[in-house]
């Protein structure tokens, strides 16, 4: 997800706060199927999937500007 994150900044001319809302939400769900696979905790879980919700909608909320 960096080489992603330094691909669209470089060769996309992203600026860097729009990529990394549209990167974070995905990292974060990428985290909580991690802790998923690997038995952690329904909380680990949660927390995860919790943390991406408001980030997408902050970046819903630029694109709509």
């Amino acid at each position: 997800m960096l080489l992603e994150l330094v691909w669209l900044v470089s060769m996309c001319a992203w600026r860097g706060t729009d990529a990394l809302l549209r990167l974070v939400p995905g990292a974060l769900m990428l985290l909580a199927l991690r802790a998923a696979l690997t038995g952690l905790d329904w909380r680990w879980i949660a927390l995860s999937l919790v943390a991406s919700f408001p980030v997408h909608l902050a970046d819903l909320a630029r694109q709509r500007r």
